[in-house]
């Protein structure tokens, strides 16, 4: 279904005042023990992430050493982009009608998603769902989480915002009668 650059524009608008930002985070996680990670592994995550997000992200480095998990203080542990604005517009636009329908098995975003305050967290095993990466040029995986921070800081009215929004909710089910697993008395 076509839409007129009137509708577009409109929906654009919608988008930006129901929405303060969206922020992506893209986890590195074992990649950064790779010899060689800042010079060779590093530029490519972030050419990936810049272009899935459209600017370029920030490096987040641990802040102390943790034996358990063979992290050292200074290490890159992941990236963050801080999306508002046209690109945040931009991302919503392509999350909602060309990465969710692409992903594998999808039924819907879980209620469970969206916290006390309307957050709503996604998260991504991949980068490939995405249509900006090409899988023969990225060669290293990584996964993303994208946190949609609304206006609204209620979680029901954030429901009903995000389902206006066209973002794809499982709806509640409402239990009939006893619960699944009661046994009827014969």
């Amino acid at each position: 279904m076509e839409h007129s650059p009137k509708q577009a524009n409109t929906e654009k608008k919608a988008i930006r005042a129901a929405i303060e930002k969206i922020v992506v985070n893209a986890g590195i996680g074992r990649a950064s023990g790779q010899p060689n990670f800042e010079e060779k592994v590093l530029p490519q995550i972030l050419r990936d992430v810049a272009a899935i997000c459209g600017q370029a992200s920030q490096v987040r480095r641990s802040r102390k050493s943790i034996a358990g998990f063979k992290m050292r203080e200074g290490q890159v542990v992941g990236l963050r982009a801080t999306l508002r604005k046209a690109k945040m517009v931009d991302f919503f636009e392509r999350l909602v009608k060309m990465v969710l329908p692409r992903v594998k098995d999808f039924q819907g975003i879980d209620l469970n998603a969206i916290d006390a305050k309307g957050s709503l967290n996604i998260g991504f095993k991949e980068q490939f769902v995405f249509p900006e990466i090409n899988p023969e040029e990225s060669l290293f995986t990584f996964s993303l989480g994208a946190n949609i921070v609304p206006r609204v800081r209620q979680r029901e009215k954030a429901v009903e915002l995000y389902r206006a929004l066209g973002v794809p909710l499982k709806k509640l089910h409402v239990a009939r009668g006893k619960s699944r697993g009661a046994r009827r008395n014969k």
